[in-house]
């Protein structure tokens, strides 16, 4: 690096493959509207839910065409609804354990892992380090960095609980997909947004995704 030179540090965000990849989006826009660097982990289970959920092919050779068109999607599925630059976003492979975030050395903010399923939560609570997203989240919890784990299941079980709270005792922030209504929604957009705007409420990272509780009750009728 330069003189002078601004060292990169990103924020990983790993997505994993629980049913939920319009937060993932509604995160990665928003980072990258607030002018942070991304790393990009995209897990093998993940692109199955992707191509479900959006009908979209996520490709390690074409993944910037790719990343386009996912984060272009309104969470109703509508293309073209967001024109978003993804020049800030590295992408690495979920296989790649040599990558820049299976390191502690790597200079990163933090990681969000969102959504995140059951077994990715397993993964990252045991330690077992069986891909690079959750090689990364186990990096991020050694090195004592941020760590938000955005779940989404329904029910949990107890061995899911304990593992969240394996996790929340190693320095995590679990953060339920649990939408509120507090704020108006009157779009499916406006309750993916909540979610992801808790995600990077937890992380410390600006947005204004959803309006914020004032103190006024009736804040979240049609008048508001």
């Amino acid at each position: 690096m330069n003189a002078g030179e601004t060292q990169r540090a990103p924020w990983i965000v790993g997505v994993s493959g629980a049913s939920g990849t319009p937060y993932a989006a509604a995160v990665l826009r928003a980072l990258l509207a607030a002018g942070e660097a991304v790393d990009l982990v995209v897990s093998r289970a993940s692109r199955l839910t992707l191509l479900d959920e959006t009908g979209i092919s996520f490709r390690d050779a074409h993944w910037r065409d790719d990343l386009r068109q996912w984060l272009a999607l309104g969470a109703d599925g509508k293309p073209g609804t967001f024109d978003v630059d993804v020049s800030a976003v590295r992408y690495w492979g979920a296989g790649d354990l040599a990558a820049g975030p299976s390191s502690g050395s790597y200079p990163v903010k933090g990681m969000l892992i969102v959504p995140a399923s059951t077994a990715c939560v397993a993964g990252v609570a045991l330690g077992l380090s069986k891909d690079l997203l959750q090689r990364a989240a186990s990096v991020t919890l050694k090195e004592r960095r941020t760590l938000v784990v955005a779940v989404r299941e329904t029910p949990l079980n107890g061995q899911t609980l304990r593992h969240l709270v394996t996790l929340d005792d190693a320095g995590a922030t679990v953060v339920p997909a649990s939408p509120a209504f507090y704020a108006g929604a009157t779009h499916i957009q406006d309750l993916v947004d909540f979610v992801a705007g808790r995600v990077l409420d937890a992380a410390g990272v600006g947005h204004g995704l959803y309006r914020r509780w004032r103190g006024e009750l009736g804040g979240g009728g049609p008048d508001r």
